[in-house]
């Protein structure tokens, strides 16, 4: 299905709908997970089954993608303007990472033309808005959404972006909760660090990882990594520790540990992009880990 100007959901408006601009113009979020689940074999175990749903998602839209390169320059600015409003606005993690999950999928069900701007904007500000009115407890309204981050030529009135929504949603099928390295990265910080959350510094190393796991959205790569290798992939990063046998047999018995490595590996090699998007969402996290290293230094059997 393409989007074009006769997909009544999208753009049926009158020219009126879009308002031209001149060119010109993570959070205390840990303190409010339930560690208690940490410790939930049930738990986790329900997490690992239902990131199954969405590995096939993943390589499909890596194999598109690698298909269409024209697309990803388009999709990286998409991200950049959503990274830049959900820094702004101090949105929970999985708002970032929900809002480029939603823009993925969404992607890989509809043809988007690389030299559409405004259809790309639109699709960045709604799936941005169906985020945060899935995380937050207060989101700006959809105006004041577009002018944190005016450096797009377009403004959009809300019904238009409603509009846009609408479509989002219905071609996701309306299953908007899906599982994200965030569902798994408490439960792997406390077994590979071996200390009690509540007392020794969990805060600092989820800050580091939960921003290397947003940056994770910008190299396409990471698509064909399921949420939880993506996720103990990071927290080995953010912790200083090896992706040796020791180390990974701290998860879990569900993990693919092979391709952990592999994510690892892809950590190590766009370290310099991923460094960069960290710096912009977390500047005080970029050079952590020699701080982490007093702290998460000892092995999982000390």
């Amino acid at each position: 299905m393409s989007v074009s100007p006769t997909c009544n959901l999208l753009c049926d408006e009158s020219t009126d709908d879009i308002v031209s601009m001149d060119a010109d113009i993570c959070s205390d979020y840990h303190e409010s997970f339930d560690h208690s689940l940490i410790d939930d074999e049930e738990f986790i175990v329900n997490i690992f089954n239902s990131e199954v749903d969405h590995q096939k998602q993943g390589s499909e839209l890596l194999a598109k993608y690698r298909k269409l390169p024209e697309l990803v320059t388009s999709r990286q600015e998409a991200i950049k303007w959503i990274l830049k409003v959900h820094s702004h606005s101090q949105f929970r993690p999985e708002t970032a990472y929900l809002s480029v999950n939603y823009l993925d999928r969404f992607l890989l069900s509809h043809s988007m033309k690389p030299g559409k701007g405004w259809q790309w904007h639109l699709l960045s500000v709604a799936c941005l808005a169906v985020a945060a009115k899935m995380e937050e407890t207060s989101v700006p309204n959809l105006l004041d959404l577009q002018l944190i981050e005016p450096s797009s030529r377009f403004l959009f009135k809300p019904k238009t972006v409603h509009r846009m929504e609408l479509l989002v949603m219905s071609s996701l099928k309306w299953r908007l909760c899906t599982v994200t390295p965030f569902d798994f990265v408490h439960y792997f910080i406390s077994k590979i660090s071996c200390f009690n959350p509540q007392r020794d510094g969990f805060g600092s190393v989820f800050s580091h990882a939960a921003a290397l796991i947003i940056s994770t959205r910008t190299v396409i790569d990471f698509l064909a990594c399921p949420p939880s290798t993506i996720a103990a992939a990071v927290v080995l990063w953010a912790t200083d520790h090896s992706v040796d046998e020791q180390n990974l047999g701290c998860f879990h018995k569900r993990l693919n540990k092979d391709m952990v490595r592999r994510c690892y590996n892809l950590i190590r090699k766009n370290r310099s992009q991923l460094l960069h998007i960290n710096s912009v969402q977390k500047p005080e996290h970029v050079a952590v880990n020699d701080k982490l290293r007093v702290v998460f230094g000892g092995s999982c059997d000390d």
